[in-house]
């Protein structure tokens, strides 16, 4: 069924082109109308005119630009114009001989001056031809770069929904293996019995809270980053007991300064997990500082001399994806690993503007 829409523009459009065939027939009847009073004569002439030059006009608009020239097919197009010249002109030179013939009964010097030469009548025509060709022209050309910017749209909607689909699901990821190591430590204080138990309970609800209601957003504060960092390390700290050497260390942190959720902690995770004992202590060092519209945070493990590389699991590669999706070109993420420490080292950039998560 055609939609009214579709009615009303087809309506509009043989209004456009009514109006347009209106304003040449006048622009005629002034023009073949210079130097002569027989007006009658003119419009005549005009009138009898213009299904030649509707005729070529529509060939030229409807038929050759869309199929020939549009299309590349050059020579295709300039055949079919010559085709097209060859057969105007010989309806032009008919029109010339109705004016002769039927409106000046054979006397030559009867007709209006500027309709005496076939030559001036065919730059007439094909004047006209030129501006609507133009403008179709330009209405093609119009309605190529809207199609084309609708389709860069849809194309751009499509690469959006995949990155935030894969983003998703890398979050989906970290957020089971991050819950999982926390659970872990629980379970641990649950058969010591230990008295630190309601506390920890207290910590991991903040976490989980942070988990489940804060990571869903775009951007979080920094400092909230922060002080979840606080409470998982508090929350690791009753695990490892004496055995844990910690340095957190924050600087010049403000609270407009913004960063994507749980973009931090899986590092301080990672740490935790994979660090190894040395010397009866497991050291890690956190230092988070904001600098020149950039944030620099660094952290460290302690693991044994010539061990071999171990596997750092989904959480580093996950973090880097992530990472990749949300702030693309305003990061830098260094890994190192030497034969006392297993670093890592973030600087996230351009904080003024970061790229949200979609």
């Amino acid at each position: 069924m055609i939609s009214k829409d579709t009615i009303l523009k087809k309506i509009a459009s043989i209004l456009l082109h009514a109006i347009f065939w209106v304003v040449v027939l006048f622009s005629y009847t002034y023009f073949f109308g210079y130097n002569t009073n027989d007006i009658s004569y003119v419009f005549s002439f005009s009138l009898f005119l213009m299904p030649v030059t509707i005729g070529t006009t529509y060939a030229v608009t409807d038929i050759l630009i869309p199929k020939y020239l549009i299309n590349e097919k050059y020579i295709l197009f300039i055949i079919y114009c010559i085709y097209t010249i060859i057969i105007s002109t010989f309806f032009i030179v008919i029109s010339f001989f109705y004016g002769l013939i039927f409106l000046s009964s054979l006397k030559y010097e009867g007709m209006a001056p500027m309709t005496r030469s076939p030559f001036f009548l065919f730059i007439a025509v094909y004047f006209v031809v030129f501006i609507a060709s133009a403008l179709n022209l330009a209405q093609h050309n119009y309605k190529s770069r809207t199609a084309n910017q609708e389709l860069k749209n849809r194309i751009l909607e499509a690469q959006l929904k995949l990155k935030e689909q894969e983003l998703n699901y890398l979050k989906m990821q970290i957020h089971p293996h991050f819950l999982f190591n926390t659970l872990n430590t629980l379970y641990g204080f649950a058969l010591e019995k230990s008295d630190d138990t309601p506390e920890m309970i207290l910590k991991l609800s903040n976490l989980l809270d942070y988990l489940l209601y804060q990571s869903d957003k775009p951007l979080v504060s920094l400092q909230e980053e922060i002080n979840h960092i606080e409470d998982y390390v508090a929350l690791e700290k009753m695990r490892f007991s004496d055995v844990l050497d910690i340095s957190l260390q924050v600087e010049n942190i403000k609270n407009t300064i913004q960063i994507a959720p749980m973009l931090l902690i899986p590092f301080v995770e990672n740490s935790f997990k994979h660090g190894q004992i040395v010397d009866q202590k497991l050291s890690i060092y956190i230092h988070l500082k904001y600098i020149d519209n950039e944030i620099h945070f660094l952290i460290k493990n302690s693991i044994h001399s010539f061990t071999e590389k171990s596997k750092k699991g989904i959480g580093l590669n996950n973090i880097k994806k992530r990472l990749s999706l949300v702030y693309r070109d305003n990061h830098e993420l260094t890994v190192l690993e030497n034969q006392n420490w297993y670093t890592v080292q973030l600087i996230l950039k351009n904080l003024k503007a970061p790229t949200n998560e979609f």
